[in-house]
């Protein structure tokens, strides 16, 4: 393995277990993420059937994409092309929300680390992944 397919590895490792860390809050009782919310000075999270669904779903669908990205870590020259789409998404999907955070007055703490630390991470892995090609190609 080449030194870009290998640290493209470890991006995609290191950010496939940060996003399966959002396993935890599908499972915690309610009544803590109101007190995170709080804590976070965002006002009351009121309990309420789309609130419980909204809070407990996304938190799914980010471990769900930690654990693609983890799948595609294994063997990251068999499945460039779709770490090449999940770095263009996620690059996309960072500048989107970082739209949504300014948006919904979200803390400026919350605004610089979510939308662009999302897209940048897109941005690295579009970048190794693009060396990653080179790279087999020179062999």
């Amino acid at each position: 393995m080449k030194r870009p397919e290998r640290w493209l590895a470890v991006l995609l490792w290191a950010m496939g277990i940060l996003l399966l860390s959002a396993l935890v809050p599908v499972f915690m009782p309610f009544a803590w993420m109101q007190k995170i919310h709080r804590e976070l000075q965002l006002g009351e999270l009121p309990y309420l059937p789309i609130t419980v669904y909204l809070t407990r779903s996304l938190s799914l669908l980010y471990a769900v994409h930690g654990g693609l990205l983890i799948y595609v870590a294994t063997d990251v020259r068999r499945h460039l092309p779709v770490v090449k789409c999940l770095g263009g998404l996620a690059v996309a999907f960072g500048l989107v929300m970082l739209g949504i955070d300014l948006a919904a007055g979200m803390p400026w703490p919350w605004v610089a680390a979510e939308g662009p630390f999302i897209a940048a991470g897109g941005a690295a892995i579009v970048w190794l992944a693009a060396r990653t090609t080179a790279a087999n190609r020179a062999e």
